[in-house]
């Protein structure tokens, strides 16, 4: 302690020098004070409460800062910014909860004269402080959820599309799980707060870690059930069945929660009449394929193909087209549209998975060894398909087994034999959906 007293005196000393040389008369100090006099006290005050803070002597600090948030507080922003490092060691150090809370008390006081003296600031303003004071209440408060929510959602207010991308990760999260774990947060509010924090990352595409964690925290909330959300949009769609914006909502929300109930059904069918586009024929396909209804599944994904001009959208609805077509044993239907998806993307694995089961599939048809041969095909381009397919697609593990399935089923020796065909030797599949495909002889 005498170490720091002499310090301090040593800085008094030097600035008294110093300021011989001043004349505290000149307009440019006009904000630390009404009189050169008080003037010169107050910065004089200032470099205390800079060498108490570097000299981690916290209570003549807090005098000094007193000092000078009663004087001149309008002054410096160093004030409020050794302020808060003054009253975050204070709270370290409380030793006692009620002591630790005034504490706290003080170092949002801090924040909020700060905000009201210097919220203009071009670089430090308003948005930057409540974002720094929003993430101090969730550190030192973390018991108070209403005020976290508040606090945060001034910070975003503030900052707009320039906020923090994690500051809206943690607002959101918080009130996920304020969701979860409270009676305070309703389902409508986590959905109306995703509806309306989820445009700030299209706008932020460099963000695609933290969409992602926005995304996970709105899954796991269990707020966006089918049942909440229709609840939630026929009460407003019944006040507006008209409104495009809204419709699109309940749309993308309960495409996105995997609904398949009637009413899910009619708005889905009613946005596509208003605005039809592919993006909306995929997920009615999708929700009418999952509900058995292949035909309906299809006619949305051909309206959309007829008036879609984007190669890669095109190739997304071809795809979908021949998977459908699969599973509704529907094999010429899927050929066609696998063949037109690989010619847009031969590098995408999925259309020659759907083209060697339909190869396979029509094999039977063919009889005999024409039939047999068939599987030669189905083999080449299950093969393409298993080079291709990412490591995480749902279709890989089943075109590996395919694989083995598919030469299980290839002629024998003998039959190659008396078919006259030599192994290596080409061949051109002749019947099915694989007609005119030319393979290679390979005996099982």
């Amino acid at each position: 302690m005498k170490n720091v007293k002499f310090l301090l005196s040593a800085a008094c000393a030097f600035f008294a020098y110093s300021a011989l040389a001043q004349d505290f008369s000149d307009p440019k100090y006009a904000i630390w004070g009404d009189t050169p006099e008080e003037r010169q006290q107050n910065i004089l005050n200032s470099n205390f409460l800079k060498e108490s803070c570097d000299n981690k002597d916290y209570d003549a600090a807090a005098h000094y800062l007193q000092e000078l948030l009663a004087k001149c507080p309008k002054a410096s922003e160093n004030t409020f910014v050794r302020g808060t490092t003054l009253y975050k060691n204070k709270i370290n150090r409380a030793k006692t909860l009620a002591e630790k809370n005034m504490y706290i008390d003080s170092l949002m006081l801090i924040y909020d004269l700060r905000n009201e003296y210097f919220g203009n600031h071009p670089k430090r303003g308003t948005a930057y402080i409540l974002d720094r004071k929003a993430r101090e209440y969730l550190t030192y408060k973390p018991n108070d959820r209403k005020g976290i929510r508040e606090a945060f959602r001034a910070a975003i207010e503030a900052g707009g599309d320039n906020t923090d991308p994690e500051t809206v990760v943690v607002y959101f999260s918080n009130l996920c799980d304020d969701y979860k774990n409270t009676d305070e947060v309703m389902p409508d509010e986590v959905l109306a707060e995703y509806e309306r924090l989820e445009p700030f990352f299209t706008k932020h595409p460099e963000a695609a870690e933290y969409k992602s964690q926005f995304d996970a925290a709105f899954g796991l909330s269990g707020a966006a059930s089918c049942e909440n959300l229709e609840k939630l949009y026929r009460a407003k769609l019944e006040a507006a069945p008209d409104d495009e914006a809204l419709l699109a909502q309940a749309v993308g929300m309960m495409s996105r929660a995997k609904c398949d109930g009637d009413f899910y059904f009619t708005i889905a069918e009613k946005y596509y009449q208003v605005k039809p586009s592919s993006e909306t024929a995929m997920f009615l396909a999708q929700a009418f394929q999952n509900k058995g209804d292949y035909t309906k599944a299809r006619t949305y994904l051909n309206e959309a193909l007829a008036v879609e001009q984007d190669p890669a959208e095109r190739q997304k609805l071809l795809v979908r087209i021949a998977l459908v077509g699969l599973v509704a044993n529907d094999i010429a239907d899927a050929a066609s549209a696998a063949r037109q998806a690989r010619d847009l993307n031969p590098e995408d694995g999925v259309p020659y998975f759907v083209l060697a089961q339909c190869y396979a599939s029509s094999a039977a048809a063919c009889g005999g060894f024409a039939g047999q041969a068939t599987f030669w095909a189905a083999y080449d381009t299950m093969s393409k398909a298993v080079e291709l397919l990412p490591s995480d697609s749902e279709y890989l593990e089943h075109a590996k087994t395919s694989l083995s399935a598919f030469r299980n089923r290839f002629p024998s020796s003998e039959e190659c034999f008396f078919n006259e065909l030599q192994e290596g030797a080409r061949y051109t599949v002749n019947c099915g959906t694989a007609a005119g495909v030319s393979t290679t002889v390979r005996p099982r």
